[in-house]
């Protein structure tokens, strides 16, 4: 434990020089600008800037993403609070109270909740994302190739539920990842895959023009097929959160903490249900329910202080165990792994200091939305009145370079414009892109995990069944693909209910 805590120092005063702060200062301000953005979104910002820092070093390059990352879901707030739109589907639940604080005049209030609530649920995420990652990654450190393929199979089958509400089409994209992955030299024999002769794809499809593509350019097109224009509730109180009410509502805010962690740690639970279910148990236990939906200070911060609170819960697993529970934690391991850190249940031993550079580095963003969403709301606001038709060019732009900048090949253009126009109509027929995301990242580890481990048991499938850790994981992989079919699902909430049932009976004769 000692150790640990020294190393924990030794991270933070790691960032205690100018330059760093000055970059997790920008990731956070880029961030909240995009995050503030209708139609833009963390998963795009953490996708642009992983182009825009690939010449960094890993440690500032991980800080930029994060802070963008943190940045965007809370800049998400102001347009709820102000425009009655999301800017990230995590701030959904934050319209409804924040927007009916706006309109009777009190819209600086309502930012003021919203950055305290924000800046103290990171804070108690940090504390979690400090203290249980080592923990899982001790025990991720058992696994071997039988279990690296339940593994990533696993996250694979969670592309059913990362977003959107259609199983079928979430697998069917996680599927079009796994195979776009399997493209290029395999991993043993370097032995060409599905290139069809054509030499520039023996290389593989490189991941940085497929992310830029996948969310950049597409959203570049969706955007400006559905412009939205809505007019913004003018700021004319202060800012400054009243921190007596942070004091008054202290349970909520500490209980929505712990209900958005644990909502991140659930592989496939994305940044909203924390919200959501952060706003559900505030609305139960308020004296104030009534007031729900109509302007509840309760309401707007436990919705805040959950999404908030979940992005640390999404980067425990993804660092311990290389299972992303969110569109931006995938895109953000899949830039941990362009910069040379593989998260997973090697990452220990490998990179024993870099959960403490994550914890140090989720602090500083932190910080940093605090400062800005104190100081700089006003000058911030002006970025809601630019034009869509000015400013998605611009993120073309920056798309298009970032393609080409990483290895200077004209081909990952054509891959990006490529990859961009078929997200785009695919996105209009309801497909979402995180889970292709996911099985671009989880592929190879797949692949790998698979021929290592029937070469180790002479081509026999019984040590994926047979061996402790892989028989748990197939189980629940299995049991959360059964899930999905509607007998199977039905039986199981029957046995629930009829525990649920009896164990109440039990009680209620103990009473």
């Amino acid at each position: 434990m000692l150790q640990g805590l020294s190393d924990l120092g030794q991270a933070y005063l790691s960032f205690m020089n100018p330059l760093t702060l000055a970059y997790g200062l920008g990731g956070a301000f880029v961030g909240i600008t995009m995050g503030m953005l209708p139609g833009l979104s963390a998963t795009l910002a953490i996708a642009l800037l992983t182009t825009l820092t690939i010449k960094l070093q890993t440690n500032d390059a991980i800080l930029v993403l994060i802070c963008s990352y943190v940045g965007a879901l809370y800049g998400g707030s102001r347009t709820a609070i102000l425009l009655n739109i999301p800017g990230t589907a995590a701030n959904a639940a934050s319209c409804a109270d924040g927007y009916a604080l706006a309109e009777r005049g009190e819209a600086g209030r309502a930012i003021g909740i919203a950055t305290s609530g924000a800046f103290v649920s990171t804070l108690i995420g940090v504390m979690c994302l400090a203290a249980f990652t080592p923990l899982l990654a001790e025990v991720a450190l058992q696994f071997g190739a039988f279990e690296f393929f339940w593994l990533a199979l696993f996250g694979v089958t969670m592309s059913g539920s990362i977003v959107g509400h259609d199983p079928l089409k979430g697998w069917l994209m996680g599927l079009l990842g796994l195979f776009i992955a399997q493209i290029g030299q395999e991993g043993l024999y370097a032995f060409d895959r599905f290139t069809f002769g054509w030499d520039q794809l023996s290389g593989g499809i490189a991941l940085i023009p497929a992310l830029v593509g996948a969310f950049g350019m597409a959203e570049v097109l969706t955007t400006l097929a559905q412009p939205v224009e809505r007019e913004m509730v003018e700021l004319k109180d202060s800012v400054l959160p009243r921190w007596r009410e942070v004091v008054q509502y202290k349970w909520t805010v500490l209980r929505s903490g712990i209900i958005g962690v644990m909502t991140g740690l659930l592989p496939g639970v994305g940044e909203d249900s924390g919200a959501w279910m952060s706003y559900a148990a505030a609305k139960a236990v308020s004296k104030e329910r009534d007031k729900f939906g109509k302007g509840s200070i309760d309401g707007l911060m436990a919705a805040e202080t959950g999404d908030m609170s979940s992005i640390p819960g999404h980067i425990i697993p993804s660092l311990a165990l290389g299972i992303p529970g969110s569109a931006p934690s995938a895109v953000l391991m899949a830039a941990m792994i362009i910069h040379g850190i593989q998260p997973g249940p090697m990452l220990m031993i490998e990179h024993p200091q870099f959960v403490y550079h994550v914890v140090a580095m989720t602090t500083l963003a932190s910080i940093a939305i605090l400062l800005f969403g104190l100081f700089g709301v006003r000058p911030l606001l002006k970025i809601l009145r630019v034009r869509r038709a000015i400013l998605m060019p611009i993120v073309f732009l920056l798309c298009t370079v970032g393609a080409y900048a990483t290895a200077s090949r004209l081909f990952d253009i054509y891959t990006m414009l490529a990859i961009g126009v078929g997200a785009f109509f695919l996105r209009r027929r309801g497909y979402e892109m995180a889970p292709l995301v996911l099985g671009l990242v989880l592929g190879p580890l797949l692949d790998k995990s698979l021929r290592r481990g029937l070469v180790l048991s002479d081509g026999s499938l019984a040590p994926f069944f047979t061996r402790p850790i892989s028989m748990a994981f197939a189980a629940v992989t299995i049991f959360t693909i059964l899930l999905y079919v509607p007998i199977f699902k039905s039986a199981v909430n029957r046995v629930r209910d009829a525990i649920g049932d009896t164990v109440r009976g039990m009680f209620g004769r103990r009473a």
